[in-house]
């Protein structure tokens, strides 16, 4: 079970999804080698082996970045698991380096850095589901 986020390029005054129009089509990320290089710039420690899969490890979470196969790339999701708020950092890192914004699948709308609630209700959801922390 993961938190899912989307990286994808709006408009840098879009502030919220319902601020979209229906047939918007975002800008890709960029040329793959180009995204991969950003990737790996932002976070040294990440796993590219697989291009296509990307892996970063922290103390007690983990990021899976879908990158796809795609060239262009048009956007990026992000899989995370574990505990902690520090995992943002890199989150919020990688989507400003690439000209993102962080779309909150949990929540249906963009987070901004600092914005915990999406993340701290995804694990709440997974404890309940999961039985943990009883």
């Amino acid at each position: 079970m993961s938190w899912d986020v989307l990286l994808v390029r709006l408009p840098g005054e879009v502030t919220s999804v319902s601020q979209m129009a229906h047939d918007y089509q975002p800008a890709p990320l960029g040329p793959r080698h180009d995204v991969l290089a950003t990737v790996a710039g932002v976070l040294p420690g990440a796993d590219l082996s697989d291009p296509a899969w990307g892996v970063l490890s922290g103390p007690t979470w983990s990021v899976e970045l879908s990158i796809g196969a795609a060239d262009p790339v048009d956007s990026m999701m992000l899989h995370i698991r574990g505990a902690g708020d520090e995992v943002l950092t890199p989150v919020f890192e990688l989507a400003g380096a690439l000209g993102c914004k962080v779309f909150d699948f949990s929540a249906g709308d963009l987070i901004t850095p600092g914005g915990t609630s999406g993340w701290h209700g995804f694990q709440r959801f997974r404890d309940r589901v999961t039985g943990e922390g009883r």
